[in-house]
């Protein structure tokens, strides 16, 4: 079986951007020059190889080829590098990692890759109970995730957990105080998204189900400003919460009951100098911020 490079650019060009034209746009060719090059390989492996849907998806088979795809790109892009090929330009490295990930401990790899001019990062936001699952499909070639088992083709190691802490403006905190605590069956709260469930565990574990109120608000940085401004409670990552609550922001609605989420990088286990250099720079970041 002959897989021309072209044609798997192509594929990764259509994972990427979700639509033959845009992926036309990436490679600087026709959409009907994309739209050859996936017949092409999907003729030479005897199957379809994309969804034509909107956003374009790559089949089951498309995502063997795309894990293919993504590694085989990394390696010729560093043999051209160490061959002293010029034009050799920049590589781009898929990573998964989640909002509060982000937002806090990962901004130390944000800033340790700025200082490169080889690497062009393409962040994938996910929560970590489902970024394994970019891996598996060819999406990314690294990821933080909450799964300690290795996706197949991929090592794993423990970067350090991640604490989350029940907290709320001081304000909305006094209007629900019942007693000792607040009222928890009743007091506004608010989620990250569908996929969140952070709320719902510490509720859980006072025997509580949601309140009537609840709001959605979907990215970090923003969920972290609704608690603060009282919209409802929230459960915070520490690295979020103690300047607030040392400045006297935010109040913790209770110290003896917390989340801590165990993260794991999983990456593919290739001999590859530039991943190689990003899992250094993951773990001085998650040791300069997590629990250990």
């Amino acid at each position: 079986m002959h897989l021309d490079q072209a044609w798997l650019l192509a594929l990764t060009a259509i994972a990427d951007h979700g639509t033959f034209d845009a992926a036309a746009r990436h490679l600087h060719v026709t959409p009907s020059a994309v739209s050859q090059r996936i017949r092409a390989l999907e003729s030479e492996v005897g199957q379809v190889v994309v969804r034509r849907s909107v956003p374009a998806r790559p089949t089951p088979a498309g995502e063997a080829l795309l894990r293919l795809a993504r590694q085989t790109t990394l390696l010729h892009a560093e043999a051209r590098r160490e061959l002293g090929d010029r034009e050799a330009g920049v590589t781009e490295l898929s990573v998964a990692v989640n909002a509060d990930s982000l937002a806090t401990w990962f901004r130390g790899v944000v800033g340790a890759v700025a200082d490169r001019n080889d690497v062009a990062l393409r962040l994938h936001v996910r929560d970590q109970a489902w970024s394994a699952d970019l891996l598996r499909s060819g999406s990314v070639l690294a990821a933080v995730t909450s799964d300690p088992l290795a996706v197949q083709g991929c090592s794993v190691e423990r970067l350090g957990t991640l604490r989350y802490v029940p907290a709320a403006a001081p304000d909305l905190a006094d209007r629900w105080r019942r007693g000792r605590g607040v009222d928890w069956a009743r007091m506004p709260v608010v989620v990250f998204d569908d996929e969140d469930a952070l709320q719902h565990e510490l509720l859980a574990a006072r025997g509580r189900g949601l309140p009537p109120v609840v709001h959605r608000v979907p990215t970090s940085a923003d969920f972290h400003e609704a608690v603060r401004l009282g919209l409802g409670w929230g459960a915070l990552p520490e690295p979020q919460l103690l300047p607030d609550v040392e400045a006297g922001r935010l109040v913790v609605l209770d110290r003896r009951h917390h989340l801590d989420v165990p993260l794991h990088w999983q990456r593919w286990r290739l001999r590859s100098v530039l991943l190689d250099a990003l899992t250094d720079d993951v773990r001085r970041a998650a040791t300069a911020v997590l629990r250990r």
